[in-house]
């Protein structure tokens, strides 16, 4: 009986468990990918525009026997299996709130066929790293400890020639519709594909590891391996990369580090899925935030990097350009919005999910509850970032400000810190100095309220 392997976020062959899995049951396996109408609806054009470029990468791979076809899932995937008469439908595993409720549904309508989920996006799984007592971690570094012991399986061999690929031309005429690969009409971004993937990995290990530790806060130079876009769909996974890694090097560790934080905030979704947009310590809904009329001009110079502030003006242009933002700047900017613009954190992360390329909902999410406080391992109420200091600090010679804010690339001081300001770039639209006191006040009265302290609801 011939296996289906269901494509999602891991649109690869190259160390792709669910492929061992599907050739373990039958050599012949067919490769689909279900279009969702709404995952459609909910990405952007970039976005959409780089999953159809991998698609085309994958089909190009397969010798054009990637299946794909527009439907909701446990309609088309129950179809397609039945047509082919598949002994079990192979997934990776997917802990999403959306991905879970989604492969239920599936499982209910495949009555009996299995679905069987073979490896993850992540090095440990959500839910395999717990505390002696079995209760999840709340704070990363004790988290990371107990996940570097838990350690990670080798690579899955896998590859092209892993399978024997079943021709979607076989299936019945009509049985299944296919459909078109998306193209939105947008110039890429990011190069697609599995291909390009481990090739902008080799690049990364060659020519900047080694320095990550020291070069990976600043903007202004090509410090980070970028991709974080290339995980998101599953082109690499990140056990391919960390077999590459010299544990005994500093920069390396930095960089497993933030694969840890990957995994650390997939777990904190998986056991708290409320947490996608609300307060993961929940007292914080009693926090002041600002929604009027005037919020939501505030809200629109922020998004369109107008604030008068250079280095979130750069950063906010950066991901309106381009759909993507170094993780410093994204720190800076969200902080901006929360604690100086005092806005609600979903505003903030509602847009950098309609933006970014790499969007990812768990480390989106409680990224942006780091700087609200209201988070896992949040940052202290007390710490509102300067953004002029922050500018001055990670981008010295104001290369990244230049780059990306035009109005200032003559300016002698492209953080403003001294010298004049030009006339056709935006005065600031608050008084830093005064909004962090605002912020202050606002997070002391939730303090004294004895709200800000006692630890979230358990799972």
């Amino acid at each position: 009986m011939p296996s289906l392997l269901w494509f999602r976020r891991d649109l690869r062959l190259h160390d792709l468990p669910a492929l061992a899995a599907a050739t373990a049951q039958d050599r012949d396996v067919l490769g689909c990918f279900v279009l969702d109408p709404q995952l459609e609806a909910s990405s952007s054009a970039r976005r959409l525009q780089f999953l159809g470029d991998c698609l085309r990468h994958l089909n190009t791979e397969l010798d054009s026997r990637l299946l794909i076809t527009r439907g909701r899932p446990e309609e088309r995937i129950p179809l397609i299996a039945r047509e082919i008469g598949a002994g079990g439908v192979h997934i990776s595993a997917d802990f999403t709130p959306f991905g879970q409720r989604r492969d239920a549904r599936v499982r209910a309508a495949l009555d009996g066929i299995p679905l069987v989920a073979t490896g993850s996006p992540y090095l440990v799984s959500p839910g395999r790293v717990t505390k002696d007592d079995n209760t999840p971690y709340r704070v990363f570094t004790p988290f990371f400890r107990r996940w570097r012991d838990h350690g990670w399986r080798q690579p899955a061999r896998t590859g092209p020639r892993s399978a024997q690929w079943i021709e979607p031309g076989s299936l019945p005429a009509g049985a299944v519709k296919p459909a078109d690969i998306p193209d939105a009409g947008v110039p890429p971004c990011f190069a697609a594909g599995a291909a390009a993937a481990r090739h902008q990995w080799r690049r990364f290990v060659d020519t900047a590891l080694d320095d990550y530790a020291e070069r990976r806060d600043l903007p202004g130079i090509d410090g980070t391996s970028q991709l974080s876009v290339h995980l998101k769909f599953g082109t690499i996974h990140p056990r391919t990369m960390v077999d590459d890694l010299d544990l005994s090097n500093s920069s390396h560790v930095a960089y497993l580090r933030q694969l840890a934080f990957r995994d650390f905030y997939a777990a904190v979704l998986h056991h708290w899925p409320d947490s996608a947009w609300h307060n993961w310590n929940r007292d914080f809904d009693a926090i002041e935030t600002d929604t009027d009329d005037a919020a939501e001009r505030l809200f629109d110079a922020w998004k369109d990097g107008r604030t008068g502030f250079p280095f979130v003006d750069a950063g906010m242009r950066q991901l309106r350009q381009t759909g993507f933002m170094p993780n410093r700047v994204r720190m800076i900017t969200a902080s901006f919005l929360v604690k100086d613009l005092h806005l609600p954190w979903q505003w903030g992360a509602r847009w950098f999910l309609e933006q970014l390329v790499d969007a990812d909902i768990a480390n989106n999410q409680h990224g942006w509850q780091w700087c609200a406080g209201s988070g896992t391992d949040a940052a202290p109420y007390f710490r509102v970032f300067n953004p002029t200091a922050q500018g001055q600090k990670f981008d010295p010679t104001g290369s990244y400000v230049r780059r990306w804010v035009p109005e200032l690339a003559d300016a002698a001081d492209a953080h403003l810190k001294s010298g004049s300001r030009p006339p056709d770039y935006p005065a600031p639209i608050i008084d830093h100095d005064e909004e962090r006191a605002e912020a202050l006040r606002r997070y002391h009265a939730l303090s004294a309220a004895g709200t800000a302290v006692p630890a979230p609801r358990k799972p």
